[in-house]
């Protein structure tokens, strides 16, 4: 029977790899749906290149950066492509195939924010970093047993705040880190030309293909349901299977109330339903419920689903108005805000330690002081990556190019002929 369990255990994290895996076309779909058709294809090669350089790098080097030697609990050991030094019931071979996934949403959220006037060439580049050092060194400090995730006694956490830093899924390891990124990455390339007029007004460019960008959050959805349930690692034994039968219930309950919340706030505030921002108000609820979908009721589960819906309306037209800052996709404020506010809203509905089921104030300050933690080392690395490629070597493509397409210029073909 042990045997038969850890069989049905190593075949629910391969399912849930796949899973996860096909978020990537869905991130592709949603990507150019939202975009202009002149630049499809330098969007759907960036989502292949993400997967590709991030599975090599993650493999030789950033596996070992994350689950290697404890390294003071910043940073682990590289491992150059040796997986021997990782002991675990489940094998190791598959367990770095469910890891490299996670690894590669990570930077594939960055290009949709910095769509449609990037050099190919420099976004290799950053893709590259991310996969390498940015994500695993921060993935190490939770997840590879590092200071934030170390229930050790003496571990600050513990000291500090009686509790550890929880992020069940990657609502802050995976998105929040690749929403600031993403805001930084779009700040440092500037506004697609003609986004914003002389007189400062925010224009609108809309995508060429709404159908294409709803396939893709269907496919997001449905990627989802490995996303979070197969965060438990394990399918076996009655715990395990009321777990992740909890997990893709709260899931999906987020999900549909971040549609709903989204749906109706545009309804009223710009008198009709706005499907384009409803799809990014599932997305919504999806990230915000990912950091605690383990730990929060059905209820909180839809109380948090619809708080993200709800802000994201408010989040994307601050980010696009106010400070003028042109992302596509909306990347920044699905997977940066609302990836924040579902790590803190954790801390307030978990069953077992949030504020509001009486189990006062440290788990609460433990989520906060976590994502402050982790979005403060994305900020800087961003800050330092994407200035660094702009002052030496140039980000953004010339203006003939963006006006013509990347498609022609970066690849020599047209995604549409």
């Amino acid at each position: 029977m042990e045997e038969i369990g850890l069989s049905l255990d190593t075949v629910w994290m391969l399912l849930a790899a796949m899973l996860v895996f096909w978020m990537q076309p869905g991130f592709a779909l949603c990507e150019a749906g939202f975009t202009r058709s002149k630049n499809t294809a330098n969007i759907l090669m960036k989502n292949f290149v993400d997967f590709m350089f991030g599975s090599l790098l993650f493999f030789f080097i950033g596996f070992g950066f994350m689950f290697g030697s404890d390294g003071a609990g910043f940073i682990g050991a590289p491992n150059w492509g040796d997986l021997s030094f990782f002991k675990s019931d489940l094998p190791v071979e598959g367990f770095i195939i469910f890891q490299t996934v996670f690894c590669a949403t990570a930077a594939t959220i960055v290009s949709g924010a910095m769509a449609e006037r990037t050099k190919f060439s420099m976004y290799l580049v950053y893709s590259a970093v991310i996969s390498l050092v940015i994500y695993p060194v921060e993935g190490h400090w939770t997840w590879g047993g590092g200071w934030l995730g170390s229930d050790a006694a003496d571990g600050f956490m513990m000291q500090t705040f009686g509790t550890v830093f929880h992020d069940f899924a990657g609502s802050a390891i995976v998105h929040s880190v690749g929403g600031v990124l993403a805001l930084i990455g779009a700040m440092a390339l500037g506004p697609r030309l003609g986004k914003y007029g002389k007189d400062g007004k925010s224009r609108a460019i809309p995508g060429h293909n709404l159908t294409m960008a709803a396939l893709g959050v269907f496919i997001l959805w449905l990627g989802w349901f490995g996303f979070n349930p197969g965060s438990q690692l394990a399918a076996s034994g009655e715990v395990n299977r009321v777990a992740i039968s909890h997990v893709f219930l709260t899931t999906n309950l987020a999900a549909v109330a971040g549609g709903v919340a989204t749906m109706f706030v545009t309804w009223f505030k710009y008198g009709k339903p706005s499907l384009s921002l409803t799809l990014n108000g599932i997305l919504a609820g999806l990230v915000g419920i990912t950091a605690g979908c383990d730990v929060v009721s059905p209820v909180g589960a839809v109380i948090i689903g619809l708080v993200c819906g709800v802000v994201l309306v408010y989040a994307i037209e601050f980010i696009d108005h106010k400070l003028h800052i042109d992302d596509p996709v909306g990347a920044s404020s699905v997977h940066g805000v609302c990836g924040i506010l579902g790590t803190l809203m954790t801390g307030l509905l978990s069953t077992s330690e949030g504020l509001f089921y009486g189990h006062g104030w440290g788990f609460i300050g433990a989520q906060s002081f976590g994502i402050l933690a982790i979005d403060l080392w994305a900020a800087v690395c961003g800050f330092i990556l994407f200035y660094a490629i702009k002052k030496i070597h140039g980000l953004r493509v010339e203006s003939r190019v963006e006006e013509e397409g990347l498609d022609v210029y970066e690849h020599g073909e047209n995604c549409y002929n």
